[in-house]
């Protein structure tokens, strides 16, 4: 599984980081995490409020920091 973190490197792109891979980790899941910081790339994904984050190259969540419950739920 392929976690995507899209943001710039703000303290919520980071703090979304964290949560993400809190999730991931209390879920067992074999995942790597990418922090894609390029705006254009960015861009590619449609989003245009980060932090945002991404599973396998679909947007989940973009604008806000979720909750590891709601993000173990993007995750499963």
């Amino acid at each position: 599984m392929k976690i995507q973190i899209l943001g710039t490197g703000c303290p919520k792109c980071n703090q979304l980081a964290e949560v993400a891979e809190t999730a991931a980790q209390e879920l067992s899941l074999d995942y790597e995490l990418v922090k894609v910081t390029d705006i254009k790339e960015i861009v590619t994904f449609g989003v245009v409020a980060t932090p945002a984050l991404a599973v396998d190259g679909q947007v989940k969540v973009a604008g806000k920091v979720p909750l590891v419950a709601e993000v173990k739920g993007m995750l499963q």
